[in-house]
């Protein structure tokens, strides 16, 4: 009889103790688990088949830049703030930043007292015609004006509208003679200004040496065509080679920075040597002439 109670009570207290560390793992396995959730990302890209890879905030409302910003500052005043609101994410962090983008690209700027976020130098802004912001998802904003365009990740060019002003200080209309009057013209991705050279013929660099120091002067504009502004013709890009580096044209004309070009914006280049040897890159280009 003593036995079997003894017999009852291990068998009791091995119940008792499997039960009682089924608890603590259980336990330990709820109460271990604190890692914290992934923040919700601030900034991304969504994409479209017409437009490819754009940035939105963290509801999908599309992000636009504006032609006239190049310089970096904001310059949509009077009337253009309610069709065009500021956007603007306070302490954006690195883990905030969605796949494909690079948080070094964003930075903060203020005008009249208020934050914008900017993208590569870009102030960055929501669409909302008549008032109201555009939906989630929609990109009805992409080239109205010919200056408004959705914020893309691998631009190859985009378009800058403003006045140009050479290296002699002198304002110069798009017909290179003197005087006032804003022209759209071609940046790199970075608002850095593109030129051609009038010597240059259909996919020939006249200019360039391989010679460093002459070189620098008007360095070629080293890119392939992969993104542009909906409002150009993609087709119309290509690219040359120039001692070993993929050059890119527009309608066959080699294409260019200015080395004294040191901010964004800057024209300097329309006046050397004389105005109208280096044009900036517009639209409306004629082909460049056959060899």
């Amino acid at each position: 009889m003593k036995l079997l109670f003894n017999t009852r009570m291990l068998f009791l207290r091995g119940m008792f103790f499997t039960a009682a560390l089924s608890a603590v793992v259980l336990g330990c396995s709820d109460d271990d688990d604190n890692t914290p959730a992934e923040p919700e990302v601030a900034i991304k890209l969504s994409s479209s088949a017409d437009l490819g890879s754009f940035l939105t905030d963290a509801d999908g409302n599309t992000l636009y830049y504006f032609a006239t910003d190049v310089a970096g500052t904001n310059t949509c005043t009077g009337g253009c703030t309610a069709n065009w609101p500021v956007y603007n994410e306070a302490g954006l962090t690195e883990d905030l930043v969605g796949e494909g983008l690079d948080f070094d690209d964003f930075a903060t700027i203020t005008t009249n007292g208020v934050a914008q976020t900017t993208y590569k130098g870009w102030p960055l802004y929501y669409y909302a015609p008549g008032g109201v912001r555009e939906a989630a998802g929609q990109t009805t904003g992409e080239g109205v004006g010919g200056v408004w365009f959705v914020a893309k990740p691998d631009y190859t060019v985009q378009l800058a509208k403003g006045q140009l002003i050479g290296a002699d200080s002198k304002h110069y209309k798009g017909d290179y003679t003197e005087g006032d009057g804003p022209v759209t013209y071609f940046t790199d991705t970075h608002g850095r200004t593109l030129y051609i050279f009038v010597i240059d013929k259909k996919n020939t660099n006249n200019f360039t040496t391989g010679d460093a120091a002459h070189d620098a002067a008007w360095p070629i504009f080293e890119a392939t065509p992969e993104q542009v502004p909906s409002t150009l013709d993609k087709t119309l890009f290509g690219t040359i080679d120039v001692f070993g580096k993929k050059q890119l044209t527009y309608k066959g004309w080699p294409i260019y920075y200015f080395g004294s070009d040191t901010q964004r914006g800057q024209t300097k280049g329309v006046s050397v040597p004389q105005p109208g040897v280096w044009p900036v890159v517009v639209k409306d280009l004629e082909t460049a002439p056959e060899e």
